[in-house]
């Protein structure tokens, strides 16, 4: 029984660490792109800003590109229970169902000293909330916010290369 509890108290307590990281990476994803905000014009890369920023703050938006409002719900990947996990810290489900987007977390989301990663994490991926599936629009996207609020932006050359972004229409800020 005392086993049984303990392991409960742990359980409990990873899901409540894993709950505060992605509520801190939200947080501050949210401080980079209101950062970024008065030096953008109101669309980039045809997603729209006011848009975006329904979507990452309120979780709730109205769709041009997917049609009607919808809802952003997040979830945490178990251990191995997901495919997609093997190669993302993060990835959207598309497309939506029953007017809802769900964002699932990674357990490498989570990873310790990765907090820059992760906020561009959900700056990346609430581009495939809002604007689709492209990997290259929300690259570019996440990039563009960054060196918007800090004047640099973090490299992402293999995995621009990966996904044969320079033959996209997208591009890097300089």
């Amino acid at each position: 029984m005392r086993f049984c509890l303990a392991l409960l108290i742990f359980v409990v307590g990873s899901l409540s660490a894993r709950a505060e990281t992605a509520q801190t990476a939200f947080s501050e994803a949210i401080d980079l792109f209101e950062a970024a905000l008065p030096s953008l014009p109101a669309e980039v890369m045809s997603v729209d800003l006011s848009t975006y920023r329904d979507a990452i703050t309120l979780r709730k938006f109205r769709s041009a590109y997917w049609g009607g409002t919808l809802s952003l719900g997040v979830a945490e990947a178990g251990e191995g229970s997901e495919r997609s996990c093997k190669s993302f810290a993060a990835f959207v489900r598309l497309p939506p169902e029953n007017g809802e987007l769900l964002l699932t977390l990674c357990p490498q989301f989570s990873t310790p000293g990765a907090d820059a990663l992760r906020r561009l994490t959900i700056i990346h991926e609430m581009v495939h909330v809002v604007a689709g599936p492209d990997e290259c629009r929300a690259m570019a996207f996440a990039a563009t916010v960054e060196k918007a609020a800090t004047g640099t932006f973090t490299p992402v050359d293999r995995y621009w290369s990966a996904n044969n972004c320079a033959a996209s229409a997208f591009r890097l800020p300089r």
